[in-house]
C-alpha cells in the first residue's frame, strides 16, 4: 500500500500531483485531496484501486458533485427549462484526465441514491459515461417521462427496473380505470436491449399474462417481480412465471387485482425450484393448491418471508409451519378454527419454534382463541399488521399488544384502536390506522385521544397515517411537540371541511405547528377545515416536503400559490375540491419543470388555463380527462371558460403518448 507523505512532503511527492495543481486553480473540491481514494501501484504503473472506506467516498462524491456544480448552473438550469442534456451537452474538466474512469466506477458502487447517481452524471463527460454504464437499478417514477427504448439505451447493464404507471390518486377510485399505464412496452424494450434484467418492480400499471409469460421467457436469470396495486392479468399469468423463472427469488404481489383462473398455478414451480426467499399471494381471491404449496416450501431452505391469502386454512397453515420454522415474515392466512379440533391444538404447539419470527399479518377471519396461539413470538415482534383482521376487538388486541416489546411498526384498523392503546410506549417507525370500511361505518369513537396517547409514549414515530372522525389544534400541536421526527404525516378526517369540535376554527395552527416542528417532513396529507392560512405556514416551514396532498381545502388561488413558491424540493402535489384556479396555476410554471407531477380534480381550473400552460411549457405533457362527457360533443363545443373536472400534468422528454384513450385530450 501506498503511504501518504506528511503536509510537509506532500507537495513534491503525493502520486495526484496534478489533482493538487487543479485545487489550487479553483477546479477540484479540497477534500478529495484530503480524503484520497486507498490507492496502491503495481511495479508496471499501472493503478489499482483496493477498497476505499465508505465515508471517504461518500465525502468525495458529494463534495464533487457539490463544488463542480456549482460552476456548471447553465446546464443544470437549461435542463430544467426543458433543454434535455446529453453527453455532449456536459463541460469537460480537465482534472477530470487525472482521475482513471476504475477509480470513478469504484466511487460510484458507494452512491445508492437515484438522484445523486443522477447529480454526479451532469459533472461531466467522463462520469457521465461511467455513471450509465455502471448503473445497475433504475428507477422511473412515471411511466410517461420517457421512452422505454431510451433507458434502455442508457443504461445497457442495468439489473434492476422500478416503474411507477397511474398518478397516486388512482388508490383512491379518481383515476380512471383504462387511464393507461402499460407495463407491456417496458417489458418489451427489456427483453431488446437488457437481457440480463433480473429484478422488475411494477406499481399502479396494467400488466397483462402475455405480458408476464414475455418477461419470464426473456430473462434467464431473473429474479424478483413485485407487483403493487396492478392489475390486468389472472393467475395464468403467475403460472408462466412460475415455468419459466428458474431461479426465481422473490414473488411479491401486493394489493393486485388478479383474476382467478385456478387454484393450481403453485404446482407450476418445477421440483428443481429451491431458490425461493419471499413469496406474497395474500392478494388473491381465489384458492391455492394446498400441496403444492407445501411442497413448494418443503424444497426452499433459504425462504425467509411467506404471506398466505384468505383462501388457506388453519390445517394448511400448520402444515407449512412444520416445514418452514425459519420464516422472519409471515401471513397467516385465515387464521379461524374450532378450538375443539385437532389443528387448533396443532396450531397451538406450533408458533413456539419461530424464534426467528419478526413480522406477522394477515388474520383475516381470526377467532379470539386462535389468537393466543402467537403470544409466544411476540417479544420478537418489530412488524405487526393487523389491517386485515377488523374482527378483532380491542380486548384481544391490547393482549398482543402488550407483548410486543420491540414493536416498531403497527397497522390496525378503527374498532381496534381505542384508549388502551396508550400502553404503546415502543413504537419507533411507523402507525397506521385505518377506517373498517370505506364510507368509515363505526368510526365515531375513534378521535384524537387514541393519537395523542401514543405520541406521548412514542417520541420516536416517523411515519404516520391515521383516519379519524376528527381533530383538534391542540392536539396537533401537542404531536407535534411529542414526535418532531415524522417524515411521514397523513391525517383523513372522515369529515373533509370538519373544523376543530371544541373551537369552531379551521386546523391552520394544528398543522402549522407539525410543519414547523418537524424538520425533515418529506409527505404530508391535510384534511379539515383548513384557510390559505396553513399553506403559507407550509410554504414558509416545510422546506423538505416532496409529495402533499389536499383535499377541500383553501380559500383561493393564493394557498396554492404560496406552496409552489414555497415548497423548493416538492416533487408531487395532488388537489381535489379546492377553490384553486387558472391563476395559481399559471403562476410559477417554471415550478413544473423540477416536479415530477400535478393533479387537479374538483377544482377551478378551465380549459383557457390548460391551453397557456402547455402554450408555455412545451415540455410538459398536460392531460386534461374527460370521462362524463362525450369526447366528441366535448371538442365541438370547445370554450376556453369550460371548467374542467380533472387534469393531469407531468414533465416528459417523450412528448405526447400514444397510448391514451378517447376520453383523455393531451394539450
Amino acid at each position: 500500500m501506498l503511504r501518504l507523505p506528511t503536509r510537509r512532503h506532500r507537495r513534491h511527492t503525493h502520486p495526484y500531483r496534478p489533482l493538487l495543481l487543479a485545487k489550487r486553480q479553483g477546479a477540484w473540491p479540497h477534500q478529495l485531496v484530503r480524503f484520497p481514494p486507498a490507492i496502491s501501484t503495481r511495479p508496471s504503473g499501472a493503478l489499482r484501486v483496493t477498497s476505499p472506506t465508505v465515508d471517504v467516498c461518500h465525502v468525495t462524491v458529494a463534495s464533487i458533485s457539490g463544488e463542480l456544480l456549482q460552476g456548471q448552473q447553465g446546464s443544470i438550469v437549461g435542463r430544467r427549462e426543458g433543454r434535455a442534456s446529453s453527453p455532449s451537452d456536459l463541460p469537460l474538466s480537465p482534472a477530470m484526465t487525472y482521475f482513471p474512469e476504475e477509480v470513478v466506477e469504484h466511487i460510484f458502487d458507494f452512491v445508492g441514491s437515484h438522484h445523486d447517481r443522477n447529480t454526479v452524471s451532469t459533472v461531466c463527460k467522463a462520469w457521465y459515461q461511467v455513471e450509465r454504464l455502471s448503473r445497475r437499478t433504475v428507477f422511473v417514477g412515471n411511466c410517461y417521462a420517457i421512452r422505454p427504448e431510451r433507458v434502455m439505451a442508457r443504461f445497457p447493464g442495468m439489473k434492476s427496473l422500478s416503474v411507477k404507471g397511474k398518478p397516486h390518486f388512482a388508490d383512491f377510485n379518481l383515476v380512471p380505470y383504462d387511464w393507461g399505464g402499460f407495463a407491456l412496452p417496458w417489458i418489451e424494450a427489456a427483453a431488446r436491449s437488457c437481457p440480463g434484467l433480473e429484478e422488475l418492480r411494477l406499481k399502479r400499471m396494467v400488466v397483462t399474462d402475455d405480458g408476464l409469460e414475455l418477461l419470464a421467457r426473456s430473462f434467464p436469470n431473473f429474479k424478483s417481480l413485485v407487483l403493487i396495486s396492478c392489475e390486468g392479468f389472472s393467475t395464468d399469468g403467475l403460472a408462466a412465471i412460475a415455468t419459466y423463472c428458474r431461479g426465481l427469488r422473490e414473488l411479491d404481489l401486493q394489493e393486485n387485482e388478479v383474476e382467478d383462473h385456478g387454484c393450481q398455478w403453485l404446482s407450476f414451480f418445477p421440483d428443481s425450484c429451491t431458490s425461493l426467499v419471499s413469496l406474497n399471494f395474500g392478494c388473491l381471491k381465489g384458492e391455492v393448491n394446498g400441496g403444492a404449496l407445501e411442497r413448494l416450501v418443503a424444497r426452499c431452505p433459504n425462504l425467509r418471508s411467506l404471506k398466505l391469502n384468505r383462501a388457506v386454512s388453519v390445517e394448511s397453515l400448520t402444515k407449512i409451519l412444520a416445514r418452514a420454522s425459519h420464516l422472519v415474515d409471515l401471513g397467516t392466512g385465515s387464521f379461524a378454527v374450532d378450538h375443539r379440533t385437532d389443528a387448533y391444538h396443532t396450531l397451538m404447539n406450533s408458533f413456539p419454534k419461530f424464534e426467528s419470527l419478526r413480522n406477522l399479518s394477515g388474520f383475516w377471519d381470526a377467532s379470539p382463541c386462535c389468537l393466543r396461539a402467537v403470544y409466544p413470538v411476540c417479544t420478537n415482534l418489530t412488524v405487526l399488521n393487523l389491517s386485515y383482521a377488523p374482527a378483532i376487538q380491542g380486548d384481544d388486541l391490547i393482549k398482543i399488544i402488550c407483548r410486543c416489546f420491540k414493536l416498531q411498526k403497527l397497522w390496525v384498523r378503527f374498532r381496534q384502536f381505542i384508549f388502551e392503546m396508550m400502553e404503546i410506549s415502543h413504537l419507533k417507525q411507523e402507525l397506521r390506522v385505518f377506517p373498517c370500511d370505506i364510507y368509515g361505518a363505526g368510526t365515531t369513537s375513534v378521535t384524537e385521544e387514541g393519537l395523542l396517547a401514543v405520541s406521548s409514549g412514542c417520541p420516536k414515530l416517523n411515519s404516520l397515517l391515521y383516519f379519524c372522525c376528527q381533530m383538534t389544534n391542540a392536539a396537533l400541536i401537542t404531536i407535534a411537540k411529542n414526535c418532531p421526527h415524522f417524515t411521514r404525516f397523513r391525517l383523513c378526517i372522515l369529515d373533509p371541511g370538519k373544523p376543530d369540535p371544541v373551537t369552531n376554527q379551521p386546523l391552520d395552527e394544528g398543522f402549522g405547528a407539525i410543519v414547523r416542528s418537524c424538520k425533515n417532513l418529506r409527505r404530508l396529507s391535510l384534511s379539515g377545515l383548513l384557510t390559505d392560512q396553513v399553506f403559507l405556514y407550509i410554504g414558509m416551514y416545510a422546506e423538505r416536503l416532496k409529495m402533499l396532498s389536499i383535499a377541500f381545502a383553501g380559500d383561493s388561488d393564493k394557498g396554492m400559490i404560496y406552496v409552489l413558491n414555497g415548497c423548493k424540493n416538492l416533487r408531487k402535489l395532488e388537489i381535489r375540491d379546492c377553490p384553486f384556479g387558472d391563476i395559481a396555476l399559471l403562476k410559477n410554471v417554471a415550478k413544473y419543470e423540477t416536479m415530477r407531477s400535478l393533479w387537479m380534480s374538483s377544482c377551478d381550473i378551465t380549459l383557457g388555463g390548460c391551453k397557456a400552460l402547455a402554450a408555455k411549457m412545451p415540455r410538459l405533457n398536460v392531460e386534461i380527462i374527460n370521462e362524463n362527457e362525450e369526447t366528441d360533443e366535448f371538442e365541438e363545443n370547445l370554450s376556453d371558460l369550460h371548467k374542467l373536472e380533472k387534469i393531469y400534468v407531468y414533465r416528459t422528454v417523450a412528448g405526447p403518448r400514444n397510448d391514451a384513450p378517447d376520453f383523455v385530450w393531451t394539450l
